[in-house]
């Protein structure tokens, strides 16, 4: 587990681990204050301060420094269910010839006061279960994923994902993606077209509340969608605010 300033949420994360689990590792940003490492010590996890080094980084020292033959990842603003607990119980205590190497496990997240179960959201793959040695945490920051050196199976059970507990926090981070896409796309030399704006915000609006029912979940399954449709087209557009900024300045009028 890696963890910012959490004080109000790791608490329940590690409590969902607690009593069932052979040690916690919890690592914290060398700048947080606000009593984070107290509470994870208080709750029996190993705490260790480190300076920032992004999430990828940040996520392979802290599994790192465990010492069990198997590791379940765990985000400071997540719980595990009870269904999932017992579903990995189960599988500990079996008999393991030729198990797989990691696996897989559901996150449901919590919005608007709803457990979204369908559209873009939900059942949201997570592989977060793997034996020592078989896997470590790759991708492009803040994107990171596991990547597994073998099979990966199936849990039932959800890891329970508590990311946006206002309006405020979900729309500040369209901002903040947005900029790390930006980066992304002007690397690669990504040119910026209109038609392909248009149809991807469309699409991931079409995908998301019909195809994969997010009608289903009410109110919260039209805001994630069509908020999908609004970041999808702010990420695209500031390509074309990077293109526009590079030229002369129109004449006024």
């Amino acid at each position: 587990m890696i963890s910012g300033p959490d004080a109000g949420r790791i608490g329940r994360a590690l409590e969902s681990v607690q009593g069932w689990t052979a040690e916690q590792i919890v690592v914290v940003n060398d700048d947080v204050t606000d009593g984070t490492d107290k509470i994870a010590e208080k709750l029996g996890a190993k705490v260790f301060r480190e300076p920032w080094k992004e999430h990828i980084a940040q996520k392979n020292s802290a599994a790192g420094k465990a010492n069990q033959p198997w590791i379940l990842g765990l985000d400071s603003d997540e719980e595990i269910s009870a269904r999932l607990r017992d579903s990995i119980a189960r599988f500990m205590f079996s008999v393991q010839v030729n198990a797989p190497d990691a696996f897989r496990m559901a996150r449901c997240s919590l919005f608007l006061g709803h457990w979204v179960r369908h559209g873009d959201w939900y059942p949201d793959w997570q592989t977060r279960l793997w034996k020592a040695g078989k896997a470590k945490w790759g991708g492009i920051d803040p994107h990171d994923r596991l990547e597994v050196n073998g099979r990966i199976g199936t849990l039932n059970g959800d890891i329970l994902h508590y990311s946006n507990p206002s309006i405020s926090s979900y729309v500040s981070k369209i901002n903040y993606f947005s900029d790390l896409y930006l980066e992304s796309r002007l690397k690669k030399g990504a040119r910026w077209h209109p038609a392909e704006t248009a149809f991807r915000a469309f699409w991931r609006f079409f995908r998301a509340y019909f195809l994969r029912l997010g009608f289903l979940d009410g109110y919260p399954g039209f805001y994630i969608a069509a908020s999908t449709f609004y970041s999808t087209l702010v990420r695209h557009t500031r390509l074309l605010e990077a293109k526009l900024a590079k030229r002369v300045s129109p004449q006024k009028p």
